[in-house]
């Protein structure tokens, strides 16, 4: 039971990290996209 459970949290967190590190890309690419905007009109 107990190798079952330590299965399954470090497949949750897994994810979890996979989802955040995704999270962080998009807003990078977001927080990119004004400057370039920017940077094509200066």
């Amino acid at each position: 039971i107990v190798d079952t459970d330590i299965a399954t949290e470090t497949s949750e967190m897994t994810k979890m990290n996979i989802l955040q590190q995704a999270g962080v890309s998009i807003l990078a690419q977001a927080n990119q996209t004004p400057q370039l905007a920017l940077s094509l009109l200066g």
